[in-house]
């Protein structure tokens, strides 16, 4: 059974914006995260991003995991641990 889901981008059909207010703006962020991590859409990407823009994303996307959960949360959340470290 698949442990990750992306359900939000098929279900979802308000505005897609950035700006206009805050829930506007969390769910086009929403949006955007589960377009960008497609599968089909990363397998080409991942060949045209450079060193530097792989990096960026990595730590861009660690820094946020890192600042807004627990480490009990990451591992649950993110890393689909169902037991504790």
């Amino acid at each position: 059974m698949a442990q990750h889901a992306h359900t939000f981008v098929e279900n979802y059909d308000g505005m897609v914006g950035f700006g206009l207010n805050r829930e506007t703006d969390e769910s086009t962020v929403i949006y955007y995260l589960q377009k960008f991590a497609d599968d089909a859409l990363m397998n080409v990407l991942r060949h045209r991003m450079t060193d530097e823009d792989l990096e960026t994303l990595f730590e861009s996307i660690s820094a946020l995991l890192r600042k807004h959960l627990s480490e009990e949360e990451y591992h649950l959340l993110f890393l689909k641990e169902e037991d504790e470290p």
